[in-house]
C-alpha cells in the first residue's frame, strides 16, 4: 500500500515564523518554504510513493479536482492582477474540510501575510493537466516574484530570510531578487539570512548564507529535522517577542 500520513502540524506553524522574527526583531522577515501540495492539507493526507503504483499505467499526476482546483486559480489571478500565492490561498481558505486549518497559504490570506509562489514550468503534475495555461500560470507567478522582490527590499537595515528545506529553486529566486533590488539603486545591507534544512546544500549556503550578505550582514546555517528545528525556532521567537514586550518568559 502506498505510505500515508496525516499532515504533520508543524506545518502550520511556517505561518507564524514571519510574523513573530517582525514581532520580536521590531523588523521585516521572509520566509521561503519548499512544498508539497497545496491541497495536501486540505485532503489530509500526502501519498509520495504513488508515484511507484500510477506512473507506469500513466495515471500519475491527472486526478481531476487538484489539477482544475490549482489551475483555475492561476487564472483568476491573471485576471485580476494578483499573485499566485494569494489566489491559492484564498481558495484554500474557502473549502470547507476538517484539515484546512493546517493550511500555511490559508492562514496567510486569512491573516493578509504575503505568500509568493515561484512555478518552474514542468516541475508540477498541474502543468500537464488539461486546465493548464501558461498564459495565465506565467502573469500570475511574475506578479509573485516582483512582490518577492518589493519584500526583499524591506530587509534593510535588520531584516530577516529564512530558507526552509528549498535545495535550488528558492535559493535562485531569492538571489535573483537581491540583485534586482541592488541594480534598481535601493539599499540592501544590514540584514540576516538562514538555511534550514537536514542537508546544507550548495546552492542555499551559496546564495542564501554567503553571497547576499557579505560584508554587510551575517549569514547562518542551522541542520536538523523540520519537524524539531521549526517548532523550536518559532517557540525561542515568540519568547523573545514577548519579552521585548515586557511579558513574562516563564
Amino acid at each position: 500500500m502506498p505510505r500515508r500520513w496525516t499532515v504533520r502540524p508543524w506545518v502550520a506553524v511556517a505561518a507564524g515564523i514571519a510574523c513573530a522574527i517582525a514581532g520580536a526583531a521590531g523588523t521585516l522577515a521572509v520566509v521561503s518554504a519548499h512544498r508539497s501540495s497545496p491541497l495536501d492539507a486540505v485532503n489530509g493526507v500526502a501519498s509520495p510513493s504513488v508515484l511507484d503504483a500510477s506512473l507506469p499505467g500513466g495515471r500519475f499526476g491527472v486526478g481531476r479536482e487538484t489539477g482544475e482546483s490549482l489551475n483555475k486559480a492561476a487564472r483568476d489571478a491573471a485576471q485580476e492582477g494578483i499573485g499566485l500565492g494569494e489566489a491559492v490561498g484564498r481558495l484554500i481558505a474557502g473549502m470547507e474540510t476538517p484539515t484546512v486549518s493546517h493550511s500555511v497559504l490559508a492562514a496567510c490570506w486569512r491573516r493578509r501575510v504575503p505568500v509568493t509562489v515561484h512555478v518552474a514550468i514542468g516541475t508540477d503534475v498541474l502543468h500537464i493537466h488539461p486546465s493548464a495555461d501558461g498564459a495565465a500560470i506565467g502573469p500570475a507567478s511574475f506578479t509573485d516574484f516582483r512582490l518577492f522582490a518589493a519584500l526583499v527590499a524591506g530587509l534593510d537595515g535588520g531584516g530577516v530570510y529564512v530558507n526552509l528545506g528549498s535545495a535550488v529553486l528558492l535559493p535562485e529566486v531569492f538571489l535573483k531578487a537581491v540583485a534586482a533590488v541592488r541594480n534598481l539603486g535601493r539599499p540592501l545591507a544590514g540584514f540576516t539570512t538562514a538555511n534550514l534544512d537536514f542537508l546544507q546544500h550548495y546552492r542555499p549556503l551559496t546564495n542564501v548564507v554567503r553571497r547576499p550578505v557579505a560584508g554587510s550582514g551575517r549569514g547562518l546555517s542551522i541542520t536538523g529535522h523540520h519537524e524539531i528545528l521549526v517548532p523550536l525556532l518559532a517557540a525561542a521567537l515568540l519568547r523573545a517577542r514577548d519579552a521585548s514586550a515586557g511579558g513574562s518568559t516563564g
